[in-house]
């Protein structure tokens, strides 16, 4: 038996945070080496944080990226390791995202990455150049400042892989895995035994189960070991990179982290038995026979044994079933840690939220009260970070007992109900309600004065009065009254988010939540400058069907009942007048379904499909519910609204990333916002089809 302690983590890094990324990859190690392990691989650009951008083009962050690295080499915390660190590396005047092992204060191999991540929200050949070289190792000169700590002049720089005395590793990086040649294959026909990956990836909605497929079928094909690494919360944008580090052996896993947590450091360790591999590969003649004829990789020899001397004390870690989180789940759980980041990292003093009893706005403070909820565990679970966080955000002494959930939603989170002469009575009593469920601090205030001075300020410039369509107003009028409010509403919501800190007799300020869902911006269902600008909104990547089903879920789980009530209710702006014969409802609004935005969106941006191909596809998904002629009408009024609409998603409040649908305009769904939204040629091309379709139908009658 060949046993090997071996480690990989999930880090909370934070972009050009050089100096916490650098604590926290350093307790990693210290945690990885008290386990155990010999062996620890860290998140891709863990030192500098993946999240840097445009940053990565600055000499100062490859810099400071060397000078921690400097740092970590300059005490014990790589002795007896083999430490796996990520990092922007130039060499020869060109920048590589690169792996660097080190060991004993050493740098054992610097290993740029072969495949670069560049679609969705990725941009990494904006930054970086993929390795262009195979299987080929150069030498990189290091500066004085790194020689003078390693005593090292000469380091290899390249596709290689490390020989220990008794083992053999190699790296891989995020989208490697993810390609149809991923460069395990080959290291495994090289007879490299185990697999790092170091990675840098997002959260999206049911989105973990092909990754951790991918991790299993990485050993379970060719066998091995396969550690992978990510990161774990908000480093400074839209996205929160969901963790899950994990390890597998010849296809199973048998240790697997958190996806979500506030937790800013969580090391992984597995006790592997090398010699399963071998017996593993040694049954697969066919393997056997490619892994003679394949050119081998490079390896770089170690003096360093991986494996524990006496292997009979360590038990080798037992397969186990993969956890997975439902959508429901993910919800509760992806945005609130994301919002916890966000929340702790800007310096503001809690959230605003103006809810209105509707189910987007209901979601997004029952996300917020999951927030204390996992804010106030950790806590009270020893986490000495969020229990800081949680004194320093609610202003709290350290004297002070640490709060419930509900207690730290009293102290950090303010909701508002904003309303006017057309909101109902229902609406008012379920937000004051959900806010009382939560704990958050609530004002029920009502807007009419203002509307009223502002709808004033317009006659004595026009001399004209507006009227809804229901008192016999035009189109025009009827948009701009229910504009009115709706601008008032976000105006009075930062209002009221700058200074009700003061008010309470406390400092700093309130960041104010958007809650506008993401089928809403597909179609552009929400009024610019409204309440749909805001400073992040944490469900503007989901959608209105996952919303009800959270909704659903949250009443019995998260303990706030008055969420099933709202999903029961219909939808609605609540700014038109509410009369006998008028109600109004957003899908009427829209002139469309939820459901059927969610189709749009998806063939959309999943399937790249245009006008005309949309039209084609759906004729066929939707022979039975509509004729020809009403699915080419459905599909033309979607992308004039659409086309419409565009220019809001310019202005679109940073959204949490967990929909690959989403119409998101500044960093994930480039397009152009200035359209013809009559689309000439495209809905005559639809039209003609149409025509053609129903022509066939009736002659098959």
């Amino acid at each position: 038996m060949r046993i090997a302690c071996l480690a990989t983590c999930a880090l909370n890094q934070w972009a050009l945070d050089f100096e916490g990324n650098l604590g926290r990859v350093k307790a990693s190690i210290l945690q990885a080496k008290a386990a155990g392990a010999r062996y620890r691989v860290g998140p891709e650009l863990e030192l500098p944080g993946y999240g840097c951008e445009d940053h990565f083009l600055e000499v100062d962050t490859v810099e400071h990226s060397w000078e921690c690295l400097i740092e970590l080499l300059g005490d014990e915390t790589t002795d007896d390791i083999v430490c796996d660190v990520g990092m922007p590396v130039v060499h020869a005047g060109v920048r590589y995202n690169c792996r660097v092992f080190v060991l004993n204060r050493k740098i054992l191999l610097m290993r740029p990455k072969l495949c670069l991540a560049n679609d969705g929200n990725y941009r990494e050949t904006r930054w970086f150049t993929a390795w262009q070289h195979p299987k080929k190792v150069e030498t990189y000169r290091l500066s004085p400042a790194v020689a003078a700590v390693t005593g090292q002049l000469y380091v290899p720089f390249g596709d290689a892989a490390l020989e220990f005395l008794d083992a053999s590793l190699a790296s891989e990086t995020c989208e490697e895995l993810f390609t149809p040649a991923a460069p395990h294959i080959q290291l495994a026909l090289s007879g490299v035994e185990v697999f790092s990956n170091g990675s840098g990836s997002h959260h999206q909605l049911r989105k973990l189960n092909t990754r951790m497929d991918l991790i299993q079928s990485a050993t379970a094909k060719a066998g091995g070991v396969y550690l992978y690494a990510n990161q774990r919360g908000c480093d400074g944008g839209r996205l929160y990179y969901d963790g899950c580090a994990c390890i597998a052996v010849n296809g199973k896993i048998v240790a697997q982290g958190g996806q979500f947590a506030v937790q800013e450091v969580e090391v992984v360790t597995a006790n592997v038995d090398l010699d399963t591999v071998v017996g593993f590969r040694g049954a697969f003649q066919s393997m056997a026979c490619q892994a003679a004829a394949c050119e081998k990789h490079p390896t770089i020899k170690v003096s360093f044994t991986l494996c524990f001397e006496d292997a009979l004390p360590h038990v080798p870690s037992l397969p186990r079933p993969v956890r997975f989180h439902t959508p429901e789940e993910e919800i509760a759980l992806g945005p609130a840690c994301w919002l916890w980041d966000y929340l702790r990292r800007s310096g503001a003093s809690g959230y605003l939220l103006p809810l209105s009893g509707g189910a987007d706005s209901a979601s997004t403070a029952a996300i917020v009260g999951s927030m204390c909820k996992l804010a106030t565990e950790a806590a009270a679970d020893g986490d000495e970070g969020a229990a800081k966080d949680i004194r320093r955000i609610a202003q709290m002494s350290a004297d002070n007992p640490l709060p419930s959930a509900k207690a730290l939603a009293k102290h950090i989170f303010t909701t508002v109900y904003l309303g006017s002469e057309n909101s109902s009575r229902e609406t008012r009593s379920r937000s004051a309600a959900l806010a009382a469920e939560i704990g958050a601090s609530h004002l029920d205030v009502k807007i009419d004065t203002v509307v009223a001075a502002v709808v004033c300020f317009f006659v004595s410039v026009s001399q004209r009065t507006p009227r809804f369509t229901v008192d016999g107003g035009s189109t025009v009028e009827n948009l701009a009254l229910q504009n009115i409010q709706a601008r008032i509403r976000m105006v009075l919501s930062f209002v009221l988010a700058q200074l009700m800190p003061w008010v309470r007799g406390r400092s700093g300020f309130l960041l104010v939540l958007g809650s506008a869902n993401v089928d809403e911006g597909l179609r552009g269902y929400m009024t610019k400058y409204d309440c749909s600008s805001a400073d992040v909104n944490p469900i503007g990547g989901i959608s209105k069907a996952d919303i009800r089903s959270f909704l659903r879920w949250g009443a019995e789980h998260l303990g706030f009942p008055t969420l099933a009530a709202v999903e029961q209710a219909p939808p609605t702006a609540e700014l038109e007048p509410i009369r006998e014969d008028h109600v109004q409802t957003d899908e009427e609004d829209m002139g469309m379904s939820y459901e059927e935005l969610g189709v749009y969106g998806r063939l959309r941006k999943i399937a790249r499909l245009g006008p005309v191909e949309m039209f084609k596809r759906l004729l066929h998904d939707w022979r039975d519910r509509a004729s020809p002629a009403e699915i080419a009408e459905k599909v033309k009024n979607f992308f004039f609204f659409y086309s419409c609409n565009r220019h809001k998603m310019t202005t679109l409040t940073p959204s949490y990333h967990a929909e690959n649908y989403s119409p998101d305009d500044n960093r994930f769904d480039l397009r152009p916002f200035l359209y013809n939204v009559r689309w000439p040629w495209q809905f005559k091309r639809i039209d003609a089809l149409a025509k053609s379709a129903s022509d066939a139908e009736v002659d098959k009658s």
